[in-house]
């Protein structure tokens, strides 16, 4: 029987993830294709699928150039897998990989495959380049023509102007405004603190730090290009290096590039099957993908701040699964920025925001912080956009796997768009 999005027992053997580099770094001349390749043949190579075919493979990249039109089969191709065996590529921002292990899940629970990969991958540095529409209708004009002279007319109307690329930016189409700004309201509406931001961002690299220190990284993560390690986590970083950072978005704002994620680039997957499929192969399961959940928010008409919609599809899950917040044992809530899991966290504890806003009859009340995101989060680890879902996914189910006393742990992940995807973990 279907319970909310996802039917228990669908199996997490286990996720692979390259390292997450910053923007312009160590994968600068790297790209989609070749990260998400990386993490699909490591997962192969990890739980020994070389020649196998699988019932699905869902990924997907934010950011894509126009040749990666098929980038997930393309990627399948290169794995190791049987050829045979069909990629689908899906994009919901930030939350794509999230979005894709339910996808996954999905299928399996309805009896259509056994097993499958979800992952994602996105890089900054390889960011598509493009000229202005005018010159693309001008070339256009000119591929047209039927004549020489038809050919050649279209060129006349050339422009120094027509040479000036168009450059990607993180801008809402609607608003026009990019998602730090979008945020820096978020946190003036929530009256979130500087103090507050760089505190949760200080946690995060502390926590990611001892996390690789101790090895807890080490079989979740595998070299590629060198890199072995994410190198954006400051294991050196204190608060008052934070507090003498600049505003980036607003010159009286609060949030900074260090309780803000960095660009980043990178790739990550996960394995989901049956129980069944699992014990005939003499694999492990780490944990169990249980729920899931998508919501939206009117961020356009300003009724809700852009990357608020986890404070929606969290509690709808909840309802799902007949939990509530505070029956977790871990929470994984993705650190778009500080002020976001902030604004997050303080909405739940408001009764009026919960009552007036969500429909409730109640806060959905305050969570143990240090059941939060123990292993480090976002900010630290970086945030290669499609790629972060299921980088949680791994480490939740990993977290879950080694504590015998845990039950079962919450995902949430905001998304441009003013989109959010939720998921529940459990043993």
């Amino acid at each position: 029987m279907l319970v909310g999005s996802v039917v228990k027992r669908v199996a997490i053997v286990g996720g692979v993830r390259i390292p997450f580099a910053r923007a312009y770094s160590a994968y600068a001349t790297s790209g989609t294709q070749d990260m998400l390749t990386a993490a699909f043949r490591a997962l192969v190579e990890r739980f020994r699928l070389q020649g196998e075919r699988l019932g699905d493979v869902a990924a997907g990249a934010v950011i894509k150039h126009s040749r990666d039109y098929s980038l997930v089969r393309e990627c399948v191709l290169s794995s190791g897998l049987d050829p045979h065996t069909p990629g689908l590529d899906m994009q919901r921002a930030c939350g794509t990989s999230l979005e894709a292990a339910i996808d996954i899940a999905n299928k399996i629970t309805l009896g259509q495959i056994e097993v499958g990969i979800a992952g994602g991958t996105d890089s900054i540095s390889d960011a598509p380049i493009v000229y202005p529409r005018s010159y693309q209708q001008l070339l256009l004009a000119s591929y047209r023509g039927q004549t020489a002279w038809q050919r050649l007319a279209p060129w006349f109307g050339l422009r120094a102007k027509h040479f000036k690329p168009v450059l990607p930016a993180v801008v809402e189409p609607r608003t026009g405004l990019s998602m730090g700004q979008s945020t820096e309201l978020m946190a003036k509406q929530w009256h979130i603190t500087r103090a507050e931001q760089d505190q949760l961002a200080y946690d995060s690299h502390v926590k990611a730090a001892s996390a690789w220190r101790t090895g807890f990284y080490d079989d979740l993560v595998v070299p590629y290009l060198g890199l072995k390690t994410d190198n954006n986590v400051r294991s050196d970083t204190t608060l008052e290096k934070l507090a003498r950072l600049r505003p980036s978005f607003a010159t009286d704002g609060t949030l900074t590039a260090g309780n803000s994620t960095p660009l980043t680039d990178g790739a990550s997957a996960v394995l989901l099957a049956t129980p069944e499929w699992a014990a005939k192969r003499g694999l492990p399961v780490l944990a169990y993908l249980s729920h899931g959940k998508a919501w939206a928010v009117d961020f356009v008409a300003g009724k809700d701040g852009l990357l608020m919609a986890p404070t929606y599809a969290v509690p709808a899950m909840l309802r799902d699964a007949g939990l509530t917040l505070q029956d977790f044992d871990y929470y994984e809530i993705h650190e778009a920025f500080a002020a976001q899991v902030l604004c997050t966290l303080k909405a739940w504890e408001s009764a009026d925001y919960c009552r007036d806003v969500l429909g409730l009859p109640a806060a959905l009340g305050s969570i143990d912080r240090a059941k939060l995101n123990v292993k480090g989060g976002s900010v630290a680890l970086g945030h290669p956009f499609a790629a972060t879902g299921t980088r949680i996914v791994a480490t939740l189910a990993k977290l879950l796997a080694a504590d015998a006393s845990a039950k079962r742990g919450l995902i949430s992940v905001c998304t441009a768009g003013g989109m959010g995807v939720s998921a529940i973990l459990e043993r």
